[in-house]
């Protein structure tokens, strides 16, 4: 199986250091470093590569919305992922992890579920683009519809009457 290429964090523009606690919600664009504790939600400016890294003495106790995840510490709370996850030896999560990609060492911990958000995207897409060809008019539906005769390997209905 190939590999991808390496992921490269953005550059970190915020630190928040050991023993340093904030209460409430967090949001940010670009690169956070935690080394302290968040008691809220955590969320990455969208389109951003927006990228939290969680130091083994960092935590979370609220839900993260980020594209890319990169765990040592803990997190209490649902992760939504739109991208990576990254969860190292030390990772602990007490929640539901959505993500895109997941690598997960050994002795990192998730107690929930584990849910691969690409299929739901690619169904989500399939049903919209359904939806698009039903809300075509009449006459715009038969201009993009084969004729029978023009769909290779497909059964066609027997016309003809045998006695």
């Amino acid at each position: 199986m190939a590999r991808g290429k390496r992921f490269k964090a953005p550059k970190v523009s915020t630190v928040i250091g050991q023993g340093t606690v904030i209460t409430g919600d967090v949001a940010f664009a670009g690169g956070l470093h935690l080394d302290g504790s968040i008691k809220g939600k955590v969320t990455g400016e969208a389109d951003s590569r927006s990228t939290l890294t969680v130091s083994e003495q960092g935590a979370v106790e609220g839900d993260v919305w980020v594209e890319n995840l990169i765990l040592n510490g803990a997190v209490i709370g649902d992760v939504h992922a739109s991208e990576r996850v990254e969860l190292a030896t030390n990772a602990r999560v007490s929640g539901t992890v959505y993500y895109r990609l997941l690598e997960m060492a050994m002795g990192a911990e998730v107690n929930g579920q584990l849910v691969h958000t690409e299929e739901a995207a690619q169904v989500a897409d399939e049903d919209a683009q359904k939806q698009e060809l039903a809300d075509e008019s009449p006459s715009q539906a038969g201009e993009n519809a084969a004729s029978a005769d023009d769909r290779p390997f497909q059964a066609r209905e027997n016309t003809e009457s045998t006695l």
